[in-house]
């Protein structure tokens, strides 16, 4: 007599009762979607100016919270729904802190898109332009040219001193160093501008000098400090038995500064750097105090006023004319395109940190 075979069906302890892997962020997505239409039906019928991200987003996350727990409470029990509560809500805080920077970068697109994509705004300059047309060349050539001079002026000064205090510094001198970083740290972007015009009106003797040059030097002020802080940071996570290493082969320290250490945290002196730039780009006080405004072209660092993308939002915004709205536009555009130039930034930043970030063998 033969026996037979039942087959029954196998379940998995370990996956039974358990929301399929991604169930999350499909929930989130469904929601943040449930509360766009609202928002979009509400803006389409006229009830609202314009449509609400922050609204669908901080909506859509809270109801997101409800409806996992109650669809872990259903499928998972009390306990794991607990759990994804918990998660979701630490999830929401993290949304919720990014709300402003949410809010900023949609208003900046969506007012400053438009007028941006234009061809002209890249081409042409405000010269002889009182009302529509012109551009931001003039602003976007000076922005480049002062904060590039303020770059090679200040990286070499802040990465000797961080240099000398990370490798080098002891006693008084060091720790006097150290103490005026912090307080130049500080200072207001207003009062580095007043230093460079008051050394430059000395130098001259004219206190109605302005050029592109007292800008890099007003902004190398303010970035300098950043670099050093940053910098000796760094150095001083390079582990110390690399150090040793190379003194027990009878390398100097300067060389093994210049050999070991400096090319072991060059990934992340340049993410330093990077910072740095974008802490200054974006300037105004002092940038108005010392260049001045222009609505010509000057490619001349040394000479003559130099408009920058700053100071061409300020000035666009303040000196509106009879139609305010090109002028409206053409700062939005420059608010964009400012922060366009501060992403590619930090996105070169990062590439140069990943490629350049020491590889540890096995």
């Amino acid at each position: 007599m033969s026996t037979a075979t039942i087959a029954r069906p196998m379940t998995n302890s370990l996956t039974a009762g358990k929301l399929p892997r991604g169930s999350s962020w499909f929930v989130l997505v469904g929601s943040w979607l449930i509360f766009g239409g609202l928002f979009a039906i509400l803006h389409a019928s006229g009830a609202t100016k314009d449509f609400n991200i922050i609204g669908t987003i901080f909506f859509g996350t809270v109801f997101f919270d409800v409806v996992i727990y109650v669809i872990s409470l259903l499928v998972e029990g009390g306990r794991r729904a607990t759990d994804r509560l918990v998660t979701s809500l630490v999830a929401t805080a993290f949304i919720i802190a990014l709300l402003p920077l949410v809010s900023l970068l949609w208003t900046v697109v969506a007012n400053g898109l438009g007028r941006m994509i234009q061809p002209s705004f890249f081409q042409d300059s405000m010269r002889n332009v009182i009302d529509a047309g012109g551009g931001a060349l003039h602003a976007v050539v000076g922005t480049l040219e002062i904060t590039g001079m303020a770059t090679l002026i200040s990286v070499p000064i802040g990465l000797l001193a961080a240099i000398y205090l990370a490798e080098y510094g002891r006693g008084h001198l060091a720790r006097g160093i150290t103490f005026f970083v912090d307080v130049m740290m500080g200072i207001p972007s207003i009062v580095a501008g007043l230093f460079a015009y008051a050394l430059f009106a000395l130098i001259f003797n004219d206190p109605g000098v302005r050029s592109g040059f007292m800008g890099s030097i007003a902004l190398s002020v303010l970035m300098i400090p950043v670099v050093v802080r940053s910098c000796e940071e760094i150095l001083r996570l390079v582990p110390n038995e690399l150090r040793e290493a190379s003194f027990a082969l009878g390398v100097p320290k300067w060389l093994t500064v210049l050999k070991v250490v400096l090319p072991t945290s060059l990934a992340g002196i340049t993410t330093g750097i990077m910072l740095s730039i974008a802490r200054v780009i974006g300037e105004t006080a002092p940038l108005l105090l010392v260049c001045g405004f222009t609505a010509s072209m000057n490619y001349n660092l040394f000479s003559d006023r130099m408009m920058t993308l700053p100071v061409f939002v300020y000035t666009q915004y303040a000196n509106q004319g009879a139609n305010p709205q090109p002028f409206l536009d053409r700062a939005w555009a420059a608010a964009l395109t400012l922060i366009i130039i501060v992403m590619l930034l930090n996105l070169a930043g990062r590439i140069i940190t990943k490629v350049f970030a020491p590889k540890y063998g096995r």
